[in-house]
């Protein structure tokens, strides 16, 4: 599995496709253990253009004070990283459905990991007691 290149991975962080030769690489991000943090990461850079245009709009357009422009767009920030979060299951098998992966690929990879895991910290503690 090849990773994408430093600027196609910048690319991938805002939004952006890589192609298909990466779907491995792609599929690997969307199942490790942290793919949560990563999709919250690649939310925030993905609504933080446009939280900063709203700031400039509000402060250049209608000449409001710095800081309620910059508390309504932090508020803007906050509201479209959440919703954005809240749907990160549906929006990542999505994006792998893109690379020819079957639809609920991601999440039953992590299910699997999960059942694994708490299968093992039973073991752990089930032979300690």
């Amino acid at each position: 599995m090849t990773g994408p290149s430093l600027p196609l991975r910048a690319w991938y962080l805002l939004g952006g496709r890589l192609p298909v030769r990466h779907r491995e690489w792609v599929f690997h991000q969307a199942t490790k253990p942290t793919w949560l943090v990563w999709f919250g990461v690649r939310m925030f850079l993905q609504v933080l253009p446009l939280t900063l245009v709203i700031v400039l709009a509000l402060v250049l357009g209608l000449g409001s004070p710095l800081p309620l422009a910059i508390a309504c767009g932090s508020l803007g920030l906050v509201v479209g990283v959440y919703f954005g979060v809240s749907y990160a299951i549906e929006s990542t098998d999505h994006r792998l459905t893109k690379y020819g992966y079957p639809s609920g690929a991601a999440a039953a990879v992590r299910k699997e990991r999960a059942a694994r895991d708490q299968e093992r910290y039973e073991q752990v503690w089930r032979s300690g007691s």
